[in-house]
């Protein structure tokens, strides 16, 4: 796929985020691979998109850090959602499903 059609709509991203942290903490390299395994790396998480989203989540209130050791014995910032990130993950997934379903029904065949 080329990288152009790669990119991601406008909050995506963070609700990938949070779908992800729904499964535990992790720091920010980890998130991304997830992401990219769980896509075939269909979606590429590229760090000047994914610190960002993660800084602004936490702002929200949606996501908490810790400092920890990563895998390889790094010190790393570990990311976990918080009550609030779970309920807007709930709400964005719902929207998300919403909006692609639409977009779905014009471009089928016959749409």
């Amino acid at each position: 796929m080329p990288r152009s059609e790669r990119r991601l709509l406008h909050g995506t991203l963070d609700t990938l985020i949070l779908k992800t942290l729904s499964h535990g903490a992790l720091h920010g390299y980890a998130i991304a691979r997830w992401i990219e395994e769980r896509t075939g790396d269909a979606i590429l998480v590229e760090e000047g998109s994914l610190y960002p989203a993660l800084y602004r989540l936490e702002k929200r209130g949606l996501l908490k850090s810790d400092w920890g050791l990563s895998e390889l014995e790094r010190r790393a910032k570990f990311y976990r959602l918080t009550e609030r990130g779970e309920e807007a993950l709930a709400t964005d997934t719902a929207a998300w499903l919403r909006f692609s379903e639409a977009v779905t029904s014009i471009l089928a065949p016959g749409g």
